[in-house]
């Protein structure tokens, strides 16, 4: 091929639109290829670990993050009744090199927008087809249409069509766990909820609260209760919840729990699903990237993060492609990053990251996808291997 390779991209979510962005800063051509007609403002929280926060700052959009996210002072695990501290992890800019921010879900995806053009993004996209000859790739699509590429990058989510089409479709696993979630203004609130993140543990249940603004005007939280899901077969983002069962569900917890849930108007709730690990991230020119190759719960606030992490060792990959070798470049990248991917997903399904002191924190939020050894499977901790094991 004359250049660099033309690269195809399925789904314009925080994985998609940040690979886009850092294939666009090394000069490749991009095409973001999305199923939705426009973007909402999905009512959702999100943490941006240093770890992730060091791809954003290369892309450009970290000062505009910090305009408008809170940024804690620290991981706060509480205990869920009596609110004894458990473990506080203080997280200032110098431990690892980048801050650590909260904000809502649309704000993060409103700024890596602005860094990917709009006429490269392609809305009512819907994938049905690839077909790979002669070293391209066609996109069909379910309007009929087709487009080509040198490269396809699969970044469309959980139900990912380009993984089904890669590895075949798979069942996701259900542990009896389901999630309420919801943002809501802070002035329905009787109370500051503190500096911090704050994750609070109860016997078979827990909660995360933390504000999205650098005002502390809005609060989110996530939960996860242990519920039958019969009711609800795939994972889903807009399904209501009730909220006096949410209320129920946590009435043996602190004070400062049940104010903010007592405050709380509406929300909804989802199953949290699972897959273990796939053998294969890509087939010739097609790899997936992000939820389509590794999703995870979210008790360890990773799946996001770990998605820009893949942008920046892909587009880093691609960068040294030899020749037509773009198949080489992304079994060099899975190389890389599967083995620290799938010890995360493991870690955050046992739900135990962060609950005591025993954990070292330095091989998750010190990684550097810019700087790690490509040639090298990204550092793990030993210990957390060892702790997985244990708990497995």
């Amino acid at each position: 091929m004359a250049g660099k390779p033309r690269i195809a991209i399925v789904g314009a979510g925080m994985g998609g639109l940040a690979v886009a962005a850092t294939l666009r800063q090394a000069g490749f051509e991009v095409a973001v290829y999305e199923q939705a007609g426009k973007f909402g403002r999905i009512g959702a929280g999100i943490q941006m670990m240093p770890n992730s926060m060091k791809v954003l700052r290369r892309i450009g959009i970290e000062d505009r993050l910090r305009d408008t996210a809170f940024a804690p002072y620290s991981h706060l695990n509480r205990k869920g009744d009596t609110g004894e501290v458990m473990r506080e992890l203080p997280m200032p800019e110098s431990l690892y090199n980048a801050p650590y921010l909260c904000m809502h879900r649309a704000d993060l995806h409103d700024a890596l927008l602005s860094v990917v053009p709009m006429d490269v993004i392609y809305l009512n996209k819907k994938l049905t087809g690839l077909d790979q000859k002669g070293g391209q790739v066609t996109l069909s699509f379910s309007d009929g249409s087709k487009a080509t590429a040198d490269a396809v990058i699969g970044a469309d989510g959980v139900h990912s069509i380009v993984r089904d089409i890669v590895v075949g479709p798979d069942t996701p696993i259900h542990r009896g766990r389901i999630a309420y979630r919801a943002v809501f203004p802070a002035s329905l609130m009787d109370r500051d909820i503190g500096r911090s993140r704050t994750k609070w543990w109860g016997t078979d249940r827990h909660i995360v609260i933390y504000y999205t603004t650098r005002q502390k005007s809005e609060v989110y939280f996530v939960t996860s209760v242990p519920e039958p899901a019969e009711w609800l077969t795939k994972e889903s983002w807009s399904a209501k919840g009730d909220v006096k069962e949410l209320r129920a569900a946590y009435d043996g917890f602190h004070e400062d729990v049940r104010a903010v849930l007592g405050a709380c108007p509406d929300c909804h709730k989802w199953a949290i699903l699972e897959r273990d690990p796939l053998r294969t991230w890509s087939d010739g020119n097609v790899v997936l990237l992000g939820d389509s190759c590794h999703p995870m719960t979210p008790y360890m606030a990773q799946g996001a993060a770990t998605s820009i992490e893949d942008a920046a060792v892909l587009a880093r990959c691609l960068s040294d492609v030899a020749g037509d070798d773009i198949a080489g470049a992304f079994k060099r990248y899975e190389a890389h990053r599967k083995p620290r991917t799938s010890l995360v997903q493991g870690l955050s399904s046992a739900n135990t990251w962060m609950k005591d002191g025993s954990y070292d924190t330095s091989w998750l939020y010190g990684y550097d996808a810019w700087n790690a050894d490509l040639d090298r499977p990204a550092d793990n901790s030993q210990e957390a291997w060892a702790s997985l094991k244990k708990a497995s």
